[in-house]
This record gives C-alpha cells, sequence and structure tokens, in this order.
C-alpha cells in the first residue's frame, strides 16, 4: 500500500499520520500538494479537536486543508479536462465526499490530494507556471473577500472602510481597489498589518488603538448625517473582517444614512450591540457567506496581480515543519498569512 502523510486534527494541534494514498477512479484526477494555506476555519477545528462525532460531544479527527494548489500527477482514463502537468486550484466544495479539509473525506493539508469527478470551472482551474503555487494557495480566501465586495456592489465614487487587516480584509482592499473604488480605508490595531494595507493599495489606515475612528473616517470621507441629522463620517460602506462586537457597534455608531454594513467575519456573540441604533441611519446590513460564483471568478486577476496578492503571505513553512506552521496559526498575532509548502517549492 503506497502511503502519503497528511494533517488531522487533534485537541489544540495537529495530528501527522501516514496514510493510504488515494486512487483516482476512471473520472478522477490525484494532485500532488505543492502548496496550502492555514485558515481560520481550520484553527477553529483545532480548538474544537475536530467535528462532532454525535449526540455524547465526543469528536472525532478531520482531515485539514482547504486552501491548495498543486499539479496532476494521474489522470483517470475518462478524464478530458485535465492532463498530467497541469498546475491547479481547487474548489474545496466541488466534490462529493464533502467539503475538502472541513469534514469531507479529504484534506488538502497532504502530501496529496483526490478530485472525485474531476471537471474545470467545478472543482479545479488551471492556472500558469508563472505564478508561485503559494501565491495560487490564496485563490480560496481570496474567493471569500471577492464574494463580500460583490454583495456590496461598491461603485468608483464609493467611500469604503475596512475592519480587520487579516487575509480576507486585505483581499477585501485588493478586490475593491480592481474594481475601481476611489478610496478604501483600512482599520486593524497592529501597525505591520496596516503597513501591508497600504502596500496593496489602501488609500489610508487607521490603527483604531491609537487613533479616534470617527475623527479619522470624518477627515478622509468627509462629513455627512443619519436620519435625524446628526453628523456622521461620509463613508458609504463598511466592511466587517473582524468579527469584534465592537466593531459592529462602531459602524452602528458611525452610520450614515443609507449606509451599508457587509458583514464577511465569523461574529462573536455578544449583548452590547445595539441594533437599534441601525434605525438612526437605516443602516443596511448584508451577510457574505463564501463564495457561491466567485471560486475561479478570481483566478485570472489573482494570476495577473499576482505580485501585489503575495503581499498578503507573512509565513512561508515547509511542510516538514507542519506543526510549527500550525502553531503560529494558532497564536494570536504571531502571523497574519501562513502558507505551508511541499518539497521546498513555492
Amino acid at each position: 500500500m503506497d502511503t502519503m502523510k497528511s494533517v488531522l486534527t487533534a485537541k489544540d494541534k495537529v495530528d501527522v499520520r501516514d496514510v493510504e494514498r488515494p486512487t483516482p477512479g476512471p473520472t478522477d484526477a490525484l494532485v500532488r500538494i505543492r502548496a496550502c494555506g492555514i485558515c481560520g476555519t481550520d484553527t477553529f477545528f483545532l480548538h474544537l479537536g475536530g467535528m462532532p462525532a454525535g449526540t455524547d460531544g465526543s469528536m472525532r479527527a478531520i482531515p485539514l486543508g482547504h486552501e491548495p494548489a498543486g499539479e496532476i500527477v494521474e489522470a483517470g482514463a475518462e478524464v478530458t479536462d485535465v492532463k498530467v502537468g497541469d498546475r491547479v486550484v481547487v474548489n474545496p466544495q466541488g466534490v462529493p465526499s464533502g467539503i475538502i479539509g472541513c469534514g469531507g473525506a479529504h484534506g488538502a493539508m497532504s502530501e496529496y490530494l483526490l478530485i472525485e469527478g474531476v471537471e474545470t470551472g467545478k472543482n479545479v482551474t488551471v492556472f500558469p507556471d508563472t505564478v508561485p503555487f503559494e501565491v495560487a494557495a490564496l485563490n480560496e480566501p481570496m474567493a471569500v473577500a471577492r464574494h463580500a465586495v460583490n454583495r456590496s456592489e461598491a461603485k468608483p465614487a464609493d467611500k469604503v472602510v475596512v475592519f480587520g487587516a487579516g487575509p480576507i480584509g486585505l483581499g477585501a482592499a485588493v478586490w475593491l481597489k480592481l474594481r475601481g473604488v476611489e478610496h478604501v480605508v483600512v482599520v486593524d490595531i497592529i501597525p505591520e498589518r496596516l503597513e501591508t494595507a497600504l502596500a496593496v493599495g489602501a488609500d489610508a489606515v487607521i490603527n483604531s488603538a491609537t487613533e479616534n475612528v470617527t475623527e479619522r473616517l470624518t477627515e478622509v470621507h468627509g462629513r455627512a448625517a443619519n436620519a435625524l441629522g446628526q453628523p456622521r463620517p461620509g463613508t458609504d460602506i463598511y466592511v466587517d473582517a473582524a468579527g469584534a462586537p465592537a466593531v459592529f457597534q462602531a459602524v452602528v455608531d458611525n452610520a450614515k444614512w443609507h449606509a451599508k454594513l457587509v458583514m464577511v467575519a465569523v461574529q462573536k456573540k455578544s449583548d452590547a450591540i445595539d441594533l437599534g441604533g441601525m434605525l438612526r441611519s437605516e443602516l443596511t446590513l448584508i451577510a457574505s457567506q463564501g463564495y457561491p460564483t466567485e471560486i475561479f471568478e478570481v483566478t485570472p486577476e489573482l494570476v495577473e496581480h499576482h505580485e501585489r496578492f503575495a503581499r498578503l503571505i507573512s509565513h512561508r513553512v515547509p511542510f516538514g515543519e507542519v506543526e510549527r506552521a500550525f502553531e503560529l496559526a494558532l497564536t494570536p498575532g504571531a502571523a497574519e498569512k501562513v502558507v505551508v509548502t511541499f518539497d521546498g517549492e513555492a
């Protein structure tokens, strides 16, 4: 039996195991993973110790990894869409055995990944060798960010602020600028993240730990008012990529009449949010979940602007040190975007 190494969940750490290497069927393909990003969802599963296994509270270990890029090394006899040697990114939600790396049968933080019923545009798409594997591995999180921007329906004249300069927030800032939005502000409390935001194209940044957000937004976006005529910053669209209750409340407190709030971050429960305050601005709340159509919509622009997107990666860690990679991801403030690379190639 041929084996491969694969990363599974344990409690607050990873379990690297030797498992059976998949064998593709007639309509399947086998991808040799060359890079795979670590996501907040991965760390969520590690804090849980896996996924619930039943009503008794027990947990089952699951294979991790849903942000892969790699190359086709085997293709079934009936496969015509891809060929051996193609470099591909993957739609984790496009296979019948469950979401890759999120409770499905397969995880991409492995040496090889089986793509069942392989089909370009459905579960894989090919990218050129001009793009490093590590940057191509950003395809999935950048699809999440793109969906949030699509949901915002931002127009060039809109003034936009993004709260949270993690990978999704920074990705949203990039997509907003590529969409032609004239002024994008990014808010965070970590100076290094704000430096990255400027490097990828944000027009201004605000450190909410040291600056008054309301005053700074009024300074850069002008003055407007809410439905009661009370003064508010002229910001048209707020993007919450942070998920902290204080951010949600800050938007409610600052929103002008008919402003929008796009909620892409997973929200932490709180009783401190004054939802009634939304009435004073007729604030529109827009939820953004995943990437219903964006998973491969983003790929051509990711290819075109790959040097800009590469700035989102803070750590590149070889698979032989995958435990260290997850330790970085599990430690608040230690890393922004960690990508695990395989065979030393990125």
